[in-house]
């Protein structure tokens, strides 16, 4: 499924890239692995390459699909939990966790809004930031573009005037 050089996204940490594949005995089995560095912090991982299904292991966001993601976080008709802020918190976790980049653009944009009518939790508030990080590498990944201009465009994106009225409501 994936090559030596191929960039790949894991679950909950992001985009990293693919340095090799190796076998290794396991409890007495010989399996194969891939080897992958998280690029965002030189994270090494090794997944099972039977196992690569059940971990989330995928390519990057294609640039057809930017379109649909791009429409997931100008979407300001969301209703927001009342919900505690632990309950959020592991609902979010639980989608950032598939690995979907259209589920974890949705933390980040429901975060970004919840921000506005309250204080964020300390977790909360790291979980932003990681949703913000995953997406920033995979978009600018995918358009071929530096970091800064992505965080500039994410930036431009929720201090539109939508998002003030969206918090009106």
């Amino acid at each position: 499924m994936f090559a030596i050089g191929d960039l790949a996204v894991y679950p909950a940490h992001g985009v990293g890239v693919i340095e090799k594949i190796e076998a290794q005995e396991v409890s007495g089995c010989k399996q194969e692995f891939y080897v992958m560095r998280i690029l965002e912090n030189d994270m090494i991982i090794m997944i099972p390459t039977s196992n690569v299904n059940n971990v989330g292991l995928r390519d990057i966001i294609g640039k057809a699909e930017l379109p649909r993601l791009y429409s997931i976080l100008k979407k300001r008709d969301v209703t927001l939990d009342s919900q505690t802020w632990n309950r959020r918190y592991r609902e979010y976790m639980d989608k950032i966790k598939t690995g979907s980049v259209f589920e974890v653009a949705e933390v980040y944009r429901d975060l970004l809004m919840l921000r506005h009518d309250k204080d964020l939790s300390f977790g909360e508030r790291k979980m932003l930031d990681t949703a913000r990080a995953l997406l920033v590498k995979e978009i600018s990944l995918a358009k071929k573009i530096g970091e800064s201009q992505v965080e500039k465009d994410l930036d431009k994106l929720f201090d539109s005037p939508e998002l003030t009225q969206a918090q009106a409501m």
